[in-house]
């Protein structure tokens, strides 16, 4: 009997996607560091019983027009922006992300980017390696402290609860705001709900970790960052297109805000000619949120054992 077809889209570790090995045939795209060219993934698509994708693969009514035997996505990610999850599920096709798995790896990052951004971390390395540092001097790339501050979490899922438990460790006051009250985050981590205005008003740092929705995007335009604190920073580890980029532009040159920490952008990857990389009180990363080698191996040992129990016919561990 022919085995079933797996494409996956990006070239990962052979030893944590074994699983597929022993139930499908495996294809897989032969670049860790490029995305597959949109034909690739057409073609491949058009054959295949099930694809491992990335968040840079667009899963969308023109590829599943091409794929008619693909019973189920796995998207190595806790977020599916990327997929059209209502044409896949009219066509019957299972969509399956990694999400619990990363969360404490990515409030760990979360708290490292706010750190950095706070303290200039990445300003006072280039300073050091580029040979500035002559002397001693009381302001010397003097930052902003963190501890006794108030943090403001827009979104507070998982992740946003595993960071206000890092900010507890600060002795922070922690703000949030949510879709809906989230009453054991109060109980628990001392969170208090605010509405997105007065949490704006209010925090020293405002942390974005909400996903991407119609809601969502573009909710932290200029009003939003006209009404921060001047004094204020903002950590974006959620997704790129929640921001108006213009606005955080111009905020930045406006001095309206202290500075930001991006872990996402409104396009990805960004060049070295970004605008925003031209102010020194921005610290940005390559959306490595959830980028430690065990998580993402975990990562990707949860997409194969999903692939193969939709293949089996069984249920997925973790279905969208």
């Amino acid at each position: 009997m022919k085995k079933p077809s797996v494409f996956v889209t990006r070239k990962l570790s052979e030893q944590a996607i074994a699983p597929l090995y022993e139930v499908a045939e495996v294809k897989m795209w032969g670049s860790e560091s490029e995305a597959v060219p949109r034909e690739v993934l057409l073609k491949e698509a058009s054959t295949a019983d099930a694809l491992l994708t990335m968040l840079s693969d667009k899963i969308d009514q023109e590829l599943l027009n091409h794929a008619p035997n693909v019973k189920v996505v796995a998207n190595l990610a806790v977020g599916y922006d990327n997929i059209d999850v209502e044409a896949a599920a009219k066509k019957g096709v299972t969509i399956c992300n990694t999400p619990d798995v990363l969360t404490e790896t990515t409030a760990d990052l979360t708290f490292a980017l706010l750190l950095a951004t706070a303290r200039r971390i990445t300003e006072a390395e280039r300073y050091v390696k580029e040979g500035h540092w002559q002397s001693w001097s009381p302001y010397l790339l003097a930052g902003a402290d963190v501890h006794f501050k108030t943090i403001g979490i827009v979104g507070m899922g998982k992740i946003g609860q595993a960071v206000a438990k890092r900010a507890n460790g600060f002795g922070m006051k922690v703000l949030y705001h949510n879709r809906s009250r989230h009453e054991v985050a109060e109980q628990q981590l001392n969170a208090t709900y605010a509405t997105f205005e007065d949490l704006l008003k209010q925090a020293d740092y405002v942390v974005c970790l909400t996903p991407l929705t119609e809601e969502t995007r573009h909710l932290f335009d200029k009003k939003a960052f006209e009404q921060m604190k001047k004094t204020a920073f903002f950590i974006n580890v959620g997704r790129g297109q929640v921001v108006d980029e213009k606005a955080l532009i111009e905020a930045l040159e406006e001095k309206e805000i202290a500075g930001a920490g991006l872990d996402v952008f409104y396009e990805e990857p960004i060049g070295e000619n970004h605008p925003l990389l031209a102010f020194p009180q921005v610290v940005a990363i390559p959306h490595i949120g959830s980028a430690t080698v065990e998580t993402r191996t975990t990562m990707m040992e949860l997409c194969s054992e999903n692939i193969v129990a939709v293949l089996q016919g069984n249920e997925p561990k973790t279905k969208v």
